[in-house]
């Protein structure tokens, strides 16, 4: 059976960071590509910042600059390291990937919880 976990969440004020990690376990070979979405209350989820196997990146406008995603494929980890955090980043961050496995096919996290306080 696949999982996405995430980690790392929070409670920072504004101008504070956080790193996320979200990993896959189970019986996998390997974390394709991966997208970090968020989801602030009353909101549409959002595509946050995205990144391929081989590492290419692709970010919202809206955190362009201060967020960068990262990979450790050795530890089918990816990271979002988010930097200047505004009280606007606030929501529920998901992680979403293509994981290869028995049971290949593109799987979501539970969700982990960023609040930034003004």
């Amino acid at each position: 059976q696949v999982q996405l976990v995430e980690s790392g969440g929070g409670l920072v004020q504004a101008g504070g960071s956080l790193r996320l990690s979200c990993t896959a376990s189970g019986s996998i070979s390997s974390i394709k590509d991966t997208n970090w979405y968020r989801q602030a209350p009353g909101k549409q989820r959002e595509l946050v910042a995205a990144i391929t196997y081989g590492g290419s990146t692709n970010y919202a406008d809206s955190v362009k600059g201060r967020f960068t995603i990262s990979r450790d494929n050795a530890k089918n980890t990816v990271y979002l390291h988010m930097n200047s955090l505004k009280p606007e980043d606030t929501a529920v961050y998901y992680c979403n990937a293509w994981v290869a496995s028995l049971h290949s096919g593109d799987y979501w996290g539970q969700g982990t919880q960023v609040t930034v306080s003004s």
